[in-house]
């Protein structure tokens, strides 16, 4: 099919267009006000999924309200409940407040010609100034970049929270190179006029990604540390003052089912605690405590009693099966199987106790010492795995250069 080269898409044509239910991505959750100037005018079946504005609830006291009619409502009163895949189909159900716009991101839509999305990429590889550059290797990294943002721009018409961009992570651990990536990210966006408050940049937690990100965060943009399996790597990420810390629960779960030798790990598991949740309340504990800035987010959430565990934390990412199962229970005070309270606040924070050893500030000596072969062995497959991502559309882009009518 033949593919114009026109302006991206408004927020209206965005809408329409998914209202027909063509594309799949992957969004993440980071709720601000919206600007004046956005429109979002998707019709809801259900309100959208936010967070409390109070964070003052007792832990023991009652949580339902009057217009807590199921679980869902109920969760969404203590944390931001954020889909983790989002089907366009769906949008209605569940609505979202942000988007990630990554590598990933970028394979899907090169593989669905018709996607609202490919316009964006279409325009990148059809951008003069990458097609003059000398090399082929920096002709791909500069339509890469292109693409991500024009992508990213489109999000930002459709979303009214932050849309979080991936950074390539085969400069993870390169705190100069990320610092230049971000800033060519940013000037980018700033030539489609997308607003520094509606950005973060997703950089994995190396120690060069937490120094690169404190460095950034001075200049006042946003970074989204990913990757955080230790407590290391949160409180470091924390000092460092990234604006969102990353857990994924889940992952650490699964890891020590298959595996042992590490400290943290089983330390959480004689105390009777799942180590991706203890993981998650003590970055919590320490954040608030010690008052950070960073706000907190808890991904690879498998099922409901993970998120039950966890509410009050800032940010969890729920798989849709979950989402609905949350829709279709009644909220029912008192349930045995399923407690709605708050577990985690800023008030009970304060009771939490740190060892000395935890209370450090954190450098590149102590963090590698801290990080167990969980931590370490996770982080690495994380990078490697959207690094793979990043050659991959790369290597794509190098194939279909030039796109249609170029």
């Amino acid at each position: 099919m033949t593919l114009s080269l026109q302006s991206p898409p408004s927020a209206a044509a965005l809408s329409a267009s998914i209202q027909k239910g063509r594309w799949k991505t992957v969004a993440v959750g980071f709720s601000v006000a919206p600007p004046p100037s956005v429109n979002f005018t998707l019709r809801r079946s259900i309100p959208r999924i936010h967070a409390s504005a109070s964070s003052s609830s007792s832990p023991s006291s009652p949580s339902l309200g009057a217009g807590e009619n199921n679980e869902l409502d109920a969760v969404s009163a203590f944390s931001e409940i954020v889909p983790d895949t989002v089907v366009f189909d769906d949008f209605e159900r569940f609505p979202p407040t942000a988007a990630t716009v990554s590598s990933a991101l970028l394979l899907g839509i090169c593989g669905l010609p018709d996607t609202i999305f490919r316009n964006a990429v279409d325009m990148a590889l059809a951008d003069s100034t990458c097609a003059g550059l000398d090399t082929t290797e920096s002709k791909l990294s500069c339509f890469f970049d292109k693409a991500i943002v024009n992508v990213g721009g489109d999000l930002v018409k459709l979303v009214p929270g932050r849309v979080s961009t991936e950074v390539d992570a085969r400069l993870a651990y390169d705190t100069n190179a990320i610092i230049r990536k971000v800033h060519d990210l940013l000037r980018l966006y700033n030539e489609i006029d997308v607003p520094h408050d509606r950005l973060l940049f997703k950089i994995p937690a190396t120690w060069q990604g937490i120094e690169a990100a404190k460095l950034l965060e001075s200049e006042g943009i946003q970074t989204h540390l990913t990757f955080v399996y230790s407590f290391a790597q949160a409180a470091a990420a924390a000092q460092a003052g990234a604006s969102v810390i990353q857990i994924f629960v889940g992952r650490l779960r699964d890891w020590a089912r298959n595996h042992s030798g590490d400290t943290e790990i089983e330390t959480a598991v004689k105390s009777g605690e799942d180590p991706g949740l203890a993981l998650v309340r003590r970055s919590y504990n320490y954040i608030h405590k010690y008052g950070y800035k960073s706000k907190l987010m808890a991904a690879a959430v498998r099922n409901k009693q993970d998120l039950f565990s966890l509410l009050g934390v800032d940010y969890v990412i729920a798989p849709l099966k979950v989402l609905q199962s949350l829709k279709d229970s009644p909220a029912v005070p008192d349930d045995e199987k399923y407690s709605f309270v708050r577990k985690l606040s800023p008030e009970t924070a304060t009771h939490y106790n740190f060892t000395n050893k935890e209370l450090i500030k954190w450098d590149q000596l102590s963090l590698a010492s801290a990080m167990g072969p969980a931590s370490v062995e996770l982080l690495s497959a994380g990078v490697e795995g959207y690094a793979n991502q990043a050659k991959r559309v790369e290597e794509l882009f190098g194939k279909i250069w030039p796109p249609p009518n170029v």
